[in-house]
């Protein structure tokens, strides 16, 4: 049986997702989008009632539905891209230390990027170099073992958090010769000799999310920082599948980054048929001209088809039913290209209103565009749909 309908939890969690984008998010988003801050008081807020990496666990700890990182995404991106991006902004770090590390070093090291309504605390995934983006397997930073320590040495690009986080968690290589399996997953504390903030990026949108490079000057961690254990390549010790397997657990947040861009486009097409229908030109609403309702009929379709492919692919991940046919990567794509179009339609409806930042819809244009670039950009996500249908059996 399919069922289309939330469950009371799902309901419940996206009301409160959504109660606090309209009266706390919304409200602060021009501010933030202005003067490209932290928000870290929101990010308190949210962690008080349970958003974001919580210290209390979240309304989301141990929840039975794999739907609800998604609605709460969708809901948060509604918001704010870039502040819903701030809040859960730990994510990822916890993410690789969940799927890397011993149980020992899960309960020392995930509390370090956990908030509360009193504190903020921040972890940053630090993975892509100035050439290594979309080729991992390119990393340059190296992890060389020193008696009891490693030493890191190289430059992290376009990190979430960057220099600022509590807790960074750099992926570097030990032996390159050995590609992938070369890889390690280590955890630096902010204030660690060797670990410096380089170029702090100023960006076109998702302003509010803070973005830096890292720099690793022979950056010395005890041997015990090492995720997984001590031991060199992607072993994992006493821990979980190492710095690949770790990676390709990243992988499963991949219709979270589709629920953001969702979220984008939904706010984006929802403030468009309200203007539509209030705006009057020869003597009547602008959504009674067949281009204009054309238009928003096509971003309606584009909104709700893009949230039964986010939907479709958390289920899967959530019941470990295989990405067969890249699902994942699917709705990452599709969410993100059609955020772009229904963004830059919004302003067309809105005409030389939507150009002007009176409205939010050129703030949401410029929102959408990372969605089709961090994460795997949509020309990535199209190689790895192409090689999954190639990879399937012919139909008889």
């Amino acid at each position: 049986m399919v069922a289309f309908e939330l469950s009371e939890e799902e309901r419940m969690v996206q009301q409160v997702a959504h109660e606090f984008a309209k009266k706390e998010i919304r409200p602060a988003a021009p501010y933030f989008d202005e003067h490209e801050e932290v928000p870290y008081d929101l990010i308190k807020k949210a962690a008080a009632i349970g958003l974001g990496v919580s210290r209390e666990g979240g309304i989301l700890e141990g929840a039975g539905s794999a739907l609800l990182p998604s609605i709460v995404a969708e809901e948060l991106s509604w918001g704010c891209a870039g502040i819903g991006l701030a809040i859960n902004s730990s994510g990822l770090a916890a993410a690789a230390i969940a799927a890397t590390a011993s149980a020992e070093q899960r309960a020392r090291w995930l509390p370090e990027i956990a908030s509360d309504g009193n504190e903020a605390h921040l972890g940053a995934m630090c993975l892509t170099e100035p050439d290594a983006g979309s080729d991992v397997s390119n990393i340059q930073t190296t992890a060389i073992r020193d008696g009891d320590d490693y030493v890191l040495n190289g430059e992290k690009q376009f990190i979430t958090n960057g220099g600022i986080a509590d807790l960074h968690v750099v992926f570097a290589t030990e032996d390159r010769s050995k590609g992938w399996g070369g890889l390690g997953c280590y955890v630096i504390p902010r204030g660690t000799p060797g670990l410096e903030s380089g170029t702090v990026w100023k960006k076109m949108g998702i302003r509010a999310s803070h973005t830096a490079n890292v720099v690793l000057n022979d950056c010395r961690i005890p041997v015990d920082h090492k995720l997984g254990g001590g031991g060199g390549g992607t072993s994992g010790g006493s821990g979980g599948p190492g710095a690949l397997g770790a990676l390709m657990t990243l992988e499963r947040p991949r219709p979270v980054v589709g629920a953001y861009a969702l979220g984008i486009g939904r706010a984006a097409y929802e403030y468009a048929l309200d203007y539509a229908k209030e705006r009057i030109q020869f003597g009547r609403p602008i959504i009674k001209n067949q281009g204009i309702s054309f238009m928003l009929a096509d971003m309606a379709m584009a909104v709700d088809s893009a949230r039964l492919m986010v939907w479709r692919a958390a289920w899967m991940g959530g019941a470990n039913v295989p990405y067969l046919s890249a699902e994942g990567s699917m709705a990452k794509c599709f969410a993100s290209d059609m955020a772009m179009k229904v963004t830059v339609d919004a302003v067309q409806v809105l005409g030389g209103q939507g150009y002007m930042r009176d409205h939010p819809v050129e703030k949401w244009v410029r929102d959408a565009k990372i969605f089709q670039i961090f994460e795997g950009t949509n020309q990535i996500q199209r190689m790895v749909i192409g090689r999954a249908l190639e990879a399937l059996p012919k139909r008889g």
